[in-house]
């Protein structure tokens, strides 16, 4: 096993892609409760090319019915990156001021349940959420401001790099 990079650029290049648009490679969720982890997944696996394949605590996706559920699912995905000791992206939980393009920004709308998943695709002197710029699915947006957004909580997630086996 050893570390590598994980390709900021090449996360956000995606995230510019496909922000308006849906990559036929991968169903669209958004009448299924939403698309935005989805996306937040495709643009870590364009940063990162790796796959876990652990059948229920991996994060992979080979088709609607054979994917991971932190392929699609919000606290499947914080869980999945945070507590990750096999192959593939895995991340800390940080401060906002400490976002780089490439990394996540999980909202909770009601304080309670974290429901939206966001891709950093610009972080110019962030300042809490100010200065941050995101991309996502569901409603779909790209180089939006986070502190536009209406929310009860939010965590940073900083992708920290990832394990190749």
């Amino acid at each position: 096993m050893y570390i590598k990079e994980y390709n900021r650029a090449k996360a956000v290049e995606y995230a510019h892609q496909w922000a308006y648009g849906r990559n036929h490679r991968y169903l669209d969720f958004t009448t299924m409760g939403g698309d935005c982890t989805n996306f937040t997944s495709q643009c870590i696996y364009a940063g990162a090319g790796v796959m876990n394949y652990k059948p229920d605590t991996g994060w992979y996706y080979i088709s609607a019915s054979r994917r991971a559920p932190s392929w699609t699912g919000v606290e499947f995905l914080y869980k999945f990156l945070i507590g990750n000791r096999d192959a593939g992206p895995f991340a800390t939980v940080t401060e906002c001021s400490k976002l780089l393009p490439g990394d996540l920004v999980q909202l909770s709308f009601d304080g309670k349940v974290f429901g939206h998943s966001l891709v950093v695709v610009a972080a110019e002197n962030p300042n809490d959420s100010d200065g941050i710029l995101v991309a996502t699915h569901t409603y779909d947006w790209d180089n939006r401001a986070l502190d536009s957004y209406t929310y009860e909580k939010k965590r940073c997630l900083h992708i920290e790099g990832v394990r190749v086996f």
